[in-house]
């Protein structure tokens, strides 16, 4: 219909569905204080999922009960654990502890930390995760990603074995830092910043970094002493091949044996899940059998490179390590900032992933407070960054877990470790680190995922390639620089260059479809229908105006050469416009006025309530008449083409 925008404005509240011709009536939305619509608007931006729900009707008791029980999960279960429900934790517990135990010395080896304080960071996390957490199978510790990140940029200021105390405290101030920016998120409900790494890029990232990792681990697979600290692929192949004289074949032989062992074991548990203890059970299976042959043969393998001494007891305070002043503290930032990005990202999205497959929900924002709190606690007790770890939540899952007491048992072993069995490390190879470190970080190669991007959008896949080419020949950090750029650059494009499709009518029907896709929709003579898929802002509206008025010139050269009616009336779809500002205005209103002074009429329908306030409030349905608003393509046509028909 064509509505009479003035009449609409007296009485936004009518209740009658028609006008007098028969046409359904564009309604503005119901009237909103400026106060009422910023607090509406605000809330959709930071309380989606509206998490206050649970607190409505409830008395002040119960309220204050429901609070505990938001900050603090673990009182939300607790009372209704069961010892059924522990021995699944039991089991799963000590099963992802026999893989947490070797993965931790060898992630904090690839931090070029001390191999103890990846054991010391699979202790105190998981004990405050288990508080804190919402996420029933999250196994938290160190990871191999993040490890990465976090000895590439701190190497930039000090080297782990000349400068030991200093990048300790480095380390800790870096994770100290990444958690405060982690619950910082969180608490102020910001966590569509980490959604700025889009799956395409970080399927690039994640396979280029594990490939850096894997190439940086042939330094203890093939027995060298002097190795490169860079990160690119080039220099660490030219310092495998210049340092031939080091390679050593007794730990080549044992470290390819151990690797061929660990990559079968995790084929067999990939092909049948059932077996995942296999797989689970190797790392640490694989520390005992080559700590005790190098124990045993000692004299025979002299050229076998060990971790060496571990000092034994749990956690010392490293409080007084941290530092917020001086000439590091930008690194010790804008490490900890990386690495929160990076353990924020991976812990979300495991956490999400198996609460999909149990139907139950986590809080993104909670999980957020919860891991940044984790990390801000462990760097007051020697620990560096830590997240949900893929493969070890993958373990925890398929080994029964029921809650996050599974990381209690986790930790509770660790403990047993520190206390008890760490002499037992001396003797432990490098070779082996290296080989557990290559098994985990082959599946962060998504070579399935790479493929299906190409198959589904080309424009994805080259975001991926540059993400994973920048890491690999750049550097790790650079390599994220890129993927985060491509990300906004993809939005942008988006954003910048809406999509815009001529329509036409299915016959038989009064539905309209873009001409292209649906060869059987024809052109309404004498009439020009697009329809604008985006938002119209600032950003686009300059665009808009060309490729519109572009759209008009092509129809009617087409027309010309079709020797069909000349054109008299554009209409604009406006359904998937989902907002506009002053500038989108400026655009529709100069629109009118080029089509005005060519003889075409412009009309717009099914404008959002949103877009539809704003132009009653800029006066531009005034401009339009009654024939420039409709509810529909169809009843636009139809009371035009009538009126045309009506006149003498």
């Amino acid at each position: 219909m064509a509505i009479n925008s003035t009449s609409v404005a007296a009485n936004p509240s009518n209740t009658t569905p028609m006008s007098e011709q028969g046409v359904l009536e564009v309604r503005l939305p119901p009237p909103m204080t400026t106060a009422k619509k910023l607090r509406h608007r605000l809330l959709e931006i930071f309380f989606p999922d509206d998490p206050l729900h649970k607190f409505k009707d409830q008395s002040p008791s119960r309220k204050f009960i429901l609070g505990l029980q938001f900050f603090l999960p673990i009182l939300q279960w607790a009372p209704h654990y069961t010892l059924k429900l522990l021995k699944s934790d039991v089991v799963s517990g000590l099963t992802i502890a026999s893989l947490a135990i070797p993965q931790g010395i060898s992630y904090a080896k690839l931090a070029n930390l001390p191999p103890i304080i990846g054991l010391y960071s699979s202790f105190v996390p998981p004990l405050i995760y288990s508080v804190l957490g919402s996420s029933r199978h999250l196994a938290v510790g160190p990871v191999s990603i993040a490890s990465l990140v976090m000895g590439t940029m701190l190497h930039e200021a000090a080297s782990a074995e000349e400068q030991p105390a200093l990048y300790l405290q480095l380390a800790f101030t870096a994770t100290f830092f990444a958690g405060l920016f982690q619950a910082s998120l969180g608490f102020l409900r910001l966590g569509f910043v980490i959604d700025f790494l889009s799956k395409a890029t970080l399927v690039g990232f994640m396979a280029g970094a594990a490939v850096i990792v894997a190439l940086q681990q042939l330094k203890g697979l093939l027995g060298i002493s002097h190795f490169t600290s860079k990160m690119q692929m080039n220099a660490v192949l030219s310092s495998v091949f210049t340092h031939k004289d080091e390679w050593s074949w007794q730990t080549v032989v044992m470290g390819v044996c151990f690797l061929i062992v660990l990559l079968i074991t995790r084929h067999i548990s990939m092909r049948n899940p059932k077996l995942f203890w296999i797989s689970a059970a190797a790392p640490l299976t694989s520390v005992i059998l080559s700590t005790a042959l190098v124990a045993c043969l000692k004299s025979k393998l002299p050229d076998i490179q060990t971790i060496g001494k571990l000092p034994r007891g749990v956690n010392p305070p490293s409080a007084n390590m941290l530092f917020f002043s001086g000439r590091y503290i930008g690194l010790a930032i804008k490490t900890g900032l990386i690495t929160g990005i990076l353990s924020l990202t991976e812990g979300i999205a495991v956490g999400r992933t198996f609460a999909t497959l149990k139907n139950y929900q986590v809080d993104g924002n909670k999980e957020m407070m919860a891991i940044g709190l984790m990390n801000m606690s462990g760097s007051c007790a020697s620990c560096y960054v830590t997240t949900g770890s893929f493969s070890r939540s993958a373990v925890n899952y398929n080994a029964g877990a029921q809650t996050v007491v599974s990381n209690i048992v986790m930790a509770a072993t660790v403990l047993i470790t520190l206390l008890f069995l760490m002499p037992l490390f001396r003797y432990t190879p490098n070779l082996i680190l290296a080989a557990i470190i290559i098994t985990a970080v082959i599946g962060l190669i998504d070579y399935k995922g790479a493929y299906e991007l190409w198959k589904v959008d080309k424009l994805d896949f080259l975001a991926a390639m540059c993400s994973f080419v920048g890491v690999l020949f750049i550097s790790v950090p650079l390599g994220l620089a890129i993927a985060v750029g491509i990300s906004v650059f993809k939005i942008l494009l988006h954003v910048t260059r809406p999509n815009t499709v001529p329509l036409g009518n299915i016959p038989g029907t009064r539905v309209y479809q873009s001409l292209n896709r649906y060869k059987e929709a024809v052109r309404i003579p004498s009439f020009f229908i697009l329809a604008v898929e985006a938002p119209i802002y600032f950003a686009n509206s300059t665009y808009l105006q060309e490729r519109i008025l572009r759209w008009i010139r092509e129809e009617e050269e087409w027309l010309a050469s079709h020797s069909s009616n000349n054109l008299k009336c554009v209409i604009l779809d406006m359904t998937a416009v989902t907002g506009i500002d002053t500038s989108g205005i400026d655009l529709i209103t100069e629109l009118r006025r080029v089509l005005n002074q060519r003889s075409l009429k412009l009309v717009l329908v099914n404008p959002v309530g949103s877009v539809m306030e704003k132009l009653h409030l800029s006066n531009i349905l005034d401009s339009l008449g009654l024939e420039g608003l409709y509810l529909t393509v169809g009843e636009a046509v139809a009371d035009i083409s009538s009126s045309w028909k009506a006149q003498p």
